[in-house]
């Protein structure tokens, strides 16, 4: 009777939710930086003005009308530089709200895992039949205080964080492409 009861615990699943719920929000905040990355209004405007000042400069092409068509490559350099340089600020910006967002989100998952654990340290998390994990069983059974008991093996927290985790990152890049 013990044995189906740590085979049918809800300790398993939770732990996986929570591990995938980590992953998406990872994914989620590299995509906001990536989002917020691209162009806005003021640089899109910027770019549409140096293209025609060059088309514009290109127009002049007699001997006559050197210095005006100088003149306006030279504006559009002048505009390339003020270009460059509000994309760096930006840059710099998003990289500095970035980091605040990832640093929150690292130590709260270091935290949550912590817990669990500490949750977990001496009982199993799983019960997986013995077959499926012959080679690795003892293993996946670390820090697990039950070992193989009617067929099977009772998986321990550090084992299961690790699959859970290499799982739902391949889950979340699948399912959640960006």
């Amino acid at each position: 009777m013990e044995d189906a009861d740590h085979r049918f615990s809800v300790g398993a699943p939770l732990i996986f939710i929570v591990v995938v719920a980590f992953q998406y929000l990872s994914m989620y905040v590299d995509n906001i930086k990536k989002k917020k990355g691209t162009t806005n209004a003021a640089d899109a405007l910027l770019r549409a003005e140096i293209k025609q000042l060059y088309k514009e400069a290109n127009t002049f092409s007699q001997p006559s009308t050197f210095a005006q068509a100088a003149k306006l490559r030279r504006m559009a350099a002048a505009k390339e530089k003020e270009l460059a340089k509000n994309q760096e600020l930006r840059s710099k910006e998003i990289s500095s709200s970035y980091d605040s967002k990832v640093k929150i989100l690292k130590m709260l998952k270091i935290f949550v895992y912590v817990a669990l654990g500490l949750w977990f340290w001496r009982s199993p998390v799983a019960a997986v039949s013995e077959q499926f994990v012959q080679p690795f069983g003892w293993f996946l059974s670390w820090r697990s205080s039950w070992r193989s008991s009617g067929g099977y093996v009772m998986i321990g927290i550090i084992p299961w964080l690790v699959v859970s985790t290499r799982v739902a990152k391949f889950a979340c890049q699948t399912i959640f492409k960006y």
